[in-house]
């Protein structure tokens, strides 16, 4: 019995591009983490000469996720360890960049997380966080960003935008700049004048009411 060799090129092909996509989203994931970790750096030496000092951390959360945690926020970056293709209806699959040639469409993608940092260290557990940007990475380096804002806007020129260490670090600061100004909203009064006597009985934080920063208001990717 002999292999369709058609199957046999399918399989061999496929398989080796998304190989080619993991490990540039990987490299494209370190880069994240090494700057990541300069930028906490830096901010730890400028809070060492700062009247009120503001915590600043990072900390490796896994192989292939990470946190910066600054004032009352935390970042989580995560690198899915699985390739993706986007849809046909999706904005990227109409670029000329794609057209010519459609291996370019499989991505990897790492994205990134905002929670407030009381969730974490009070472990309450109902709180939410939010996607603020999603990195997506394909074998020939190239990337672009589905996000918030600053993320969005700045980062979705996937034909040209190639990721660098100059890149990332952009990327890392806008979304450090990105939670700094998204801040957390009293949620309205109808969300909240209601609670139960066993809530009332458990522990503040851990109760479960929950706390988001946009709790009970549209979010600003329902606008965009």
């Amino acid at each position: 019995m002999q292999l369709n060799e058609q199957l046999k090129k399918l399989v061999f092909d496929k398989g080796q591009l998304k190989q080619d996509v993991y490990q540039a989203t990987l490299q494209a994931y370190q880069s994240f983490r090494t700057t990541a970790q300069e930028i906490t750096r830096q901010f730890q030496e400028a809070n060492a000469s700062a009247e009120r000092k503001i915590n600043f951390q990072f900390k490796d959360r896994g192989d292939f996720e990470f946190e910066i945690r600054f004032a009352g926020d935390i970042l989580i970056f995560m690198m899915h360890t699985n390739v993706f293709e986007f849809s046909r209806d999706h904005v990227v699959m109409k670029t000329p960049y794609i057209r010519e040639d459609s291996k370019r469409s499989y991505c990897g993608v790492i994205h990134i997380y905002n929670f407030l940092a009381d969730s974490f260290t009070y472990q309450r557990e109902n709180d939410l966080g939010y996607m603020i940007g999603r990195v997506f990475i394909n074998a020939e380096n190239h990337y672009f960003i589905e996000g918030k804002r600053e993320l969005g806007m700045l980062y979705n020129n996937f034909n040209t935008a190639v990721i660098s260490p100059e890149s990332v670090q952009s990327i890392v600061e806008s979304a450090i700049e990105y939670t700094t100004n998204f801040d957390l909203l009293t949620p309205p009064y109808d969300e909240v004048k209601l609670v139960s006597v066993a809530e009332m009985r458990t522990n503040f934080e851990k109760r479960s009411i929950v706390t988001g920063k946009r709790l009970g208001f549209r979010f600003q990717s329902d606008t965009d």
